[in-house]
């Protein structure tokens, strides 16, 4: 991602330390590429770290206690954490051990998170972005665990938001719609499932994860200083299509 394209000052997050969680793929990475082009020291944390150029890149289970203990062990402070580390298993999710799975993860890992994050947030009056998603708004029928958890991120958001202001820390969250990234290629490739999605959405294109980590950068920064509790959708008007 090329800092020249971006609607903010290039060092806008210098000397701040930012981590991401799921940041070493798909939208995740999108969003720890965007604080790095930002003057932002990130670390992209996921279960397959992999190589990104001037971003450094840990292993992660947010689901695993001990993993999260790892992670914050090593860090002296923080600035933002964005909590965009989250699974899905469309057709499986009915499966009871499946949907804790999930709930694990996307729910609990983000709460794991912030928990963790809380006290160094506290020092540096930093910031908190979830991920939460239009299922955050209404049902799926073959992901009844992912559409629960990210219901139950915006409600965390939201309690959050209340619980952490008092430490000076906002906590926020986007809403991506249907984002081209490998978890969605399949859709992609579906022609009459994705002329459906492209129908159904105002601005007649498939969101990129750039789309959702401007919205993201602009969430932790100083012009939304007076945001909390806020869970802003970046799915170009499919939801009140």
């Amino acid at each position: 991602m090329n800092s020249t394209d971006m609607t903010f000052q290039a060092d806008l997050f210098k000397g701040k330390t930012v981590v991401v969680t799921g940041g070493t793929q798909g939208i995740g990475a999108g969003i720890a590429q965007q604080f790095a082009a930002l003057g932002a020291s990130v670390i992209a944390a996921g279960l397959s770290p992999g190589d990104m150029q001037g971003i450094e890149t840990i292993e992660l289970d947010v689901a695993d206690a001990r993993s999260t203990a790892a992670l914050f062990a090593k860090l002296d402070s923080l600035d933002v954490l964005v909590n965009c580390a989250g699974v899905i298993r469309r057709g499986d999710e009915h499966d009871i051990e499946t949907f804790e799975r999930v709930i694990a993860v996307n729910l609990n890992g983000t709460m794991r998170m912030c928990s963790a994050a809380r006290p160094l947030l506290a020092s540096s009056k930093g910031s908190i972005v979830n991920t939460a998603s239009m299922l955050t708004f209404f049902g799926g029928g073959l992901v009844p665990a992912y559409s629960a958890s990210k219901g139950g991120v915006a409600q965390l958001t939201k309690s959050l938001a209340i619980a952490y202001a008092a430490d000076g820390i906002r906590v926020n969250a986007v809403a991506p719609g249907w984002i081209a990234t490998p978890l969605t290629q399949a859709l992609q490739d579906d022609g009459g499932r994705s002329q459906a999605i492209l129908e159904r959405t105002p601005m007649k294109r498939w969101g990129l994860p750039e789309d959702v980590a401007r919205v993201t950068a602009f969430l932790a920064s100083p012009a939304a200083s007076f945001m909390t509790g806020a869970i802003v959708p970046v799915d170009g008007g499919y939801l009140v299509a």
